[in-house]
């Protein structure tokens, strides 16, 4: 059972969310908060799976309080007395997977909440127009350990960097090795897991093995961060056959 805590400070948008999603037998919505004060309250009170976060509330808004979140659970499993300005993705990411995971909600898909957020921590973001299908669907890949970026999204992300070098840089990255590099150019391109060891013909949990220790030299939480230094570093250009 994926449990669900629902962050926004409209009380008709968290009834509709918690419907549409209580209907499917494998989710179950087990706290509603109205702001991100709450929000951070409810998680760490419940400790959810998974946390539907609006970008936009008043007070402390949905960045904010992913910050928040996954600080607070990292001291709890790294040192107590660590100030959360100090905790890294790195820190977020080595602390176990019962971390919850954060997809955010918005009417915008505007580029610096996608960037903003991935940065927080956020493992997806999905705007508030989606198909209700498409809303269980998110949470279920992010509760899989994977990241999610709603298409549209994802053309802003492509969008963003296409103004930056056009050359791709193979040396990009140079903790990674060339397998690596290989492997993160397929998960930027979209590619899963499967999809990724068919095309290299490799095993699957050869290719877990590759993307955990890509997360790790990265200091990134999940895919969707990884796919933003793909693209920031250069080692994928927009446009390019990756």
């Amino acid at each position: 059972m994926i449990r669900i805590v629902i962050a926004d400070d409209h009380a008709m948008v968290r009834a509709g969310f918690a419907a549409l999603l209580d209907a499917h037998p494998d989710i179950e919505v087990v706290g509603q908060a109205q702001d991100g004060v709450e929000c951070v309250s409810l998680v760490a009170e419940l400790k959810p799976d998974i946390v539907l976060m609006d970008v936009r509330m008043p007070g402390l808004d949905g960045i904010e309080a992913t910050r928040e979140i996954l600080s607070a659970w990292a001291r709890q499993t790294t040192n107590p007395q660590t100030p959360k300005s100090t905790l890294s993705a790195k820190d977020t990411s080595a602390i176990g997977d019962d971390v919850p995971r954060i997809i955010m909600l918005t009417t915008f898909d505007i580029d610096d909440y996608v960037f903003d957020a991935i940065r927080a921590g956020a493992s997806g973001f999905l705007l508030k127009d989606a198909p209700p299908s498409e809303l269980a669907e998110a949470v279920r890949v992010v509760a899989s350990g994977d990241g999610l970026l709603a298409p549209s999204v994802t053309r802003r992300v492509i969008e963003h960097f296409a103004a930056g070098p056009q050359q791709s840089n193979a040396a990009a990255l140079p903790d990674l090795t060339d397998r690596e590099r290989e492997i993160l150019v397929l998960v930027a391109r979209g590619e899963t897991n499967s999809e990724i060891a068919a095309s290299l013909f490799i095993a699957m949990q050869t290719v877990k093995t590759h993307v955990s220790r890509i997360l790790y030299k990265l200091d990134a939480r999940d895919r969707a961060q990884a796919v933003i230094a793909a693209y920031e570093s250069g080692l994928v250009v927009p446009g390019a056959q990756v």
